[in-house]
């Protein structure tokens, strides 16, 4: 046997491991019954201290180097050579961090979960405080396990978007603050009658909707399922196990757009690579690629005028005592209506990206040490204040809404955003190589879109870094200029014009 072949035996039960960890959790936020979150958190670090030790193995390290002797002469793009640079980066950066730390936080983690649960349905930050300081206390450990580096934030967002700085980061955001803050304010007067879309929403029709979606969309049989949870995710074990989640509102449809989020999420775990499905290259590239996937779906196909003109008669007979006497370019203003929210996931196209430059800025505070975890709801309140100009009335619609600080995943935020610009790009290049996408999609056709995101986007994987894998698929790296000349048309011309 090879180095290269026996480097791939030993990199599978590690990727198995890891896949096991994500069913595991998935029952976690969706299953388990309250009262297992102790045992849960035990076998999760349990999970990560194996393949973590597998992982960071000195004979891990002697196959990579013999591997690469062997993957010398091979084209660059191909799939060893690929494998060897993406596992040589993954290598280097896990021997610095001792395993029972990587399975501390996996068990913090979990442990921390139902604790945010109930402080969100309590509205009491200081019950989720200390599972908070616990969890920043791990990642302030995670990163001093690093040397020479620029800024803290950077380690904790590589693990998401990798090859990203905090600076580049920055940078990108800055440029859309500085669009954004006047865009929401000229849109603040919005007088678009949304009145209809709250009301009674019965859950069981809308779980019917949002399976129906999943299906018009696209998915093979037997292949994925969709679920109630606190805060929607996707996750599963590989390209036939797929699992996605949505949250019923009895008073909105928000779950609709949730699932189309989720299932943008879902389709890319769906068309990876199936060949590569056990080695660290047949994962996705990157939370931000993966961002951009279920914003696209999301946004771009589930708030189209060619969408809704083909979708609404199905919801109209889903929900005729809200919308029977609303026609489809009433519904098409209503759910694009501009105006600044409590909650991010269910804010508009335009005020979604402040919601996220928000979370990075404290996020970024946080590792820096310039804000005290106790004060973080002030904090967050009068950034709430100062960029969308809403108060905010409790801590379940403020610091509370999201799971991922229970979750410790510090660095993630900032993929959202990333994500959505990239969306806009990927969109834009889809639509030039399909000319007749939107009448497909008017058509009730998705066909077209999945395979074209299967062949530019999805069947990389992760053999590429997320800027290389972007320009593959459009021609260019991260750019903001498309997404805010997007927004800017969109909204100011009149979304239904």
């Amino acid at each position: 046997m090879s180095s290269l072949e026996a480097l791939k035996e030993r990199l599978a039960p590690v990727v198995d491991l890891q896949r096991v960890a994500r069913v595991l959790g998935w029952d976690l936020q969706t299953k388990m019954p309250p009262a297992g979150g102790g045992h849960r958190a035990e076998q999760l670090g349990t999970l990560q201290l194996l393949a973590h030790e597998r992982f960071v193995d000195a004979e891990t390290g002697r196959l990579l180097d013999a591997a690469a002797s062997e993957v010398e002469a091979l084209d660059p793009d191909s799939d060893d050579a690929a494998l060897v640079r993406v596992v040589r980066r993954d290598y280097e950066k896990a021997v610095r961090v001792p395993s029972e730390l990587r399975a501390e936080m996996a068990r913090a983690s979990a442990e921390a979960r139902p604790v945010w649960v109930r402080a969100k349905e309590q509205s009491d930050f200081s019950a989720f405080l200390p599972a908070l300081e616990r969890n920043v206390e791990l990642r302030f450990k995670y990163v001093d396990c690093f040397d020479g580096v620029d800024e803290p934030y950077d380690i904790l967002l590589d693990d998401f978007e990798p090859e990203t700085s905090t600076a580049e980061v920055r940078a990108i955001f800055a440029e859309l603050k500085e669009r954004l803050v006047p865009l929401i304010a000229e849109l603040r007067g919005d007088d678009t009658d949304n009145s209809f879309l709250t009301g009674e929403f019965p859950p069981d029709r809308q779980e019917r909707l949002a399976k129906g979606v999943v299906e018009l969309f696209g998915m093979r049989p037997g292949s994925w399922r969709l679920d109630p949870t606190v805060h929607p995710f996707a996750s599963g074990a590989g390209v036939n196990d797929v699992r996605i989640t949505t949250n019923y509102d009895p008073q909105t449809m928000k779950s609709l757009f949730s699932t189309m989020h989720e299932y943008g999420h879902g389709l890319y775990n769906h068309q990876l690579p199936p060949d590569l499905g056990r080695l660290p290259t047949g994962a996705p590239c990157s939370l931000g690629i993966h961002e951009s996937q279920s914003r696209l779906w999301e946004n771009l196909v589930g708030r189209s005028v060619p969408f809704w003109r083909f979708f609404y008669p199905r919801v109209q007979e889903t929900f005729p005592e809200q919308l029977a006497a609303v026609d489809v370019d009433r519904f098409v203003a209503a759910i694009n209506k501009v105006q600044p929210s409590l909650i991010r996931i269910k804010a508009d196209e335009v005020t979604y990206g402040m919601h996220v430059i928000l979370r990075f800025e404290l996020e970024q505070d946080i590792v820096n040490g310039r804000v005290a975890l106790r004060d973080l709801p002030d904090a967050w309140n009068a950034k709430m204040s100062e960029y969308l100009g809403i108060d905010v009335p409790d801590d379940a619609h403020g610091v509370l809404q999201d799971t991922h600080w229970a979750g410790g995943m510090i660095g993630y935020f900032p993929t959202y955003l990333l994500g959505t610009v990239m969306s806009v790009q990927i969109w834009e290049k889809a639509v030039e190589d399909i000319p007749e996408l939107e009448d497909a999609i008017g058509r009730g056709e998705f066909a077209p879109l999945r395979e074209w995101l299967g062949d530019h986007v999805h069947r990389l994987g992760r053999k590429f870094s997320p800027q290389e894998t972007l320009r593959r698929a459009t021609g260019s790296t991260i750019d903001a200029k498309p997404y805010l000349a997007y927004l800017e048309s969109k909204y100011r011309a009149g979304v239904a014009a």
